[in-house]
């Protein structure tokens, strides 16, 4: 198991990165797409904060993906996704239903998320020394 666990580490890391790598390059090749999201939520400055949102996407994927500053990478992306869930998951709005309820488990799968790359970044320091 020991000569696959840098391949198996990178592929989970990838795998932590796919949403926002896939994000980022969407938001990049629809940059007016991207803006509009932002002004839905109303975010400051939509495009400043659509170009924000790429630029942090593509590069803390980058930094976790190529070990370059892992931790920061990961540590960014778990606060931008911590915030972007109480932002775009506002579940306790809602009325009781089905919209609620998939709201409420995109806000918790989100949480996950953000612990998952509590513990890279964890993991990450604790190599490096």
């Amino acid at each position: 198991m020991a000569r696959w666990s840098p391949l198996l580490t990178w592929i989970g890391l990838l795998g932590l990165c796919a949403a926002y790598l896939q994000g980022g390059l969407n938001k990049l090749l629809d940059f007016p797409g991207a803006v509009a999201e932002a002004a839905h939520f109303a975010l400051p400055l939509p495009p400043v904060t659509a170009a924000a949102t790429i630029a942090l996407e593509l590069g803390a994927s980058l930094l976790i993906l190529t070990g370059r500053w892992r931790w920061l990478g990961a540590l960014a992306l778990a606060a931008f996704t911590l915030a972007a869930s109480f932002i775009a998951n506002r579940y306790w709005e809602l009325p009781p239903g089905q919209e609620r309820f998939m709201t409420a488990n995109g806000f918790y799968e989100h949480l996950g998320l953000v612990g998952a790359f509590l513990l890279v970044a964890v993991w990450d320091k604790a190599h490096a020394s």
